[in-house]
């Protein structure tokens, strides 16, 4: 006997041969009860991690459990596509040669990406194999198969038809070098120096201004409002009145909101329904327009005026320079904040109105 316990010089035959008699194999049978468990599919990018490994272990425990208690028990494995994050290795794999993704073509890149599948879902399948995982590999299922994206879209037009599932705008966190949508989950925080500037919101018909102060200039072209705590005594008189939007010189409500701090900033909050999550809301309390400025690169889009095609922060300077030849820039503060950036690529992620 070995000194040391040595599993790779038989947990392979053994596996083996549970495979070879279809001991993992689910049957309908009339007799016994069924006992499904789904497995959540790895992703394709690379190899498993300990993650894997611990949520692997408690579902083989558990199909095994059911299985020994008489029922029909499958366990249904499968591998998940992760095309962005695929995406990523395989432009780093181009990089690397010299080339980008236009260099190669739209079908050339395909022919890699499975050719990626193909190598690492193989290598997850094997490592599942070697955890002992008791999976019913008959079934073996992959995302990206013709079959399984035709049964998601058989399931949601159903779902659809049904009145179950319906599509409405809400924020998103999008990634304008990716051109994807991040999970909260997937935006990464990290704290950066940037500015807070005051920006003077002429009143209409008078001489008097409103004050807010805001990180990001560029989002005032999509500006529909400003609101204000409805306790705040400081614009009791000024409510209901009419507002003259800086640059863009379009009016807009002065609105009363609960949400509004009245010990933040200046009290008063520029309100952006389409590119931010709170005043989202703010916007579906008061049936405020939604207007968005930016498009899916990250540059200003043609509801911007004389900035459409500018990157947000070059906008972001060209709107500041403005706001100084008018007049209406009272102070500029050093912030730091908390920014978010994608988890792929580390592009900082804007807040985006979007279908859903």
């Amino acid at each position: 006997m070995e000194k040391t316990y040595n599993p790779v010089s038989f947990e392979k035959e053994i596996y083996k041969n549970w495979e070879e008699k279809g001991y993992f194999t689910a049957k309908v049978d009339s007799e016994k009860l069924p006992f499904t468990i789904m497995m959540p599919p790895p992703n394709i990018t690379g190899q498993l991690h300990m993650g894997h490994a611990l949520d692997e272990t408690l579902q083989d425990i558990l199909i095994r459990f059911m299985r020994m208690n008489g029922y029909s028990a499958l366990w249904l494995p499968g591998t998940d596509h992760a095309s962005i994050a695929t995406e990523v290795k395989i432009v780093e794999q181009l990089a690397e040669e010299g080339l980008t993704k236009n260099d190669v073509g739209r079908e050339e890149f395909l022919r890699r990406a499975w050719a990626w599948k193909e190598k690492y879902g193989g290598r997850i399948v094997e490592q599942l194999k070697s955890l002992g995982s008791s999976c019913d590999w008959s079934k073996l299922a992959f995302t990206m198969d013709e079959r399984c994206s035709r049964a998601v879209r058989e399931v949601f037009v159903n779902l659809y038809e049904k009145g179950l599932i319906y599509r409405g705008a809400r924020i998103i966190n999008w990634c304008p070098e990716c051109k994807t949508a991040l999970s909260d989950a997937e935006v990464e925080y990290s704290e950066e120096v940037s500015s807070l500037w005051y920006i003077k919101y002429p009143v209409k018909g008078t001489d008097e201004f409103v004050t807010v102060a805001t990180s990001r200039p560029e989002t005032m072209l999509g500006d529909t409002a400003v609101a204000v705590n409805p306790k705040d005594k400081r614009y009791a008189k000024l409510l209901g009145k009419t507002l003259i939007l800086p640059v863009v010189n379009k009016e807009i409500p002065l609105i009363a909101d609960s949400y509004v701090e009245t010990d933040f900033g200046t009290g008063a909050v520029k309100i952006t329904p389409a590119h931010d999550p709170n005043d989202f809301e703010v916007g579906l309390r008061h049936n405020l327009e939604v207007i968005n400025v930016l498009g899916e690169d990250g540059r200003v889009n043609e509801n911007g005026g004389k900035y459409c095609g500018m990157k947000a922060l070059d906008a972001r300077k060209a709107i500041v320079e403005e706001l100084e030849k008018l007049g209406l820039l009272v102070k500029t503060e050093e912030l730091r904040h908390n920014v978010g950036h994608c988890y792929r690529c580390h592009t900082v992620v804007e807040p985006l109105v979007s279908k859903q």
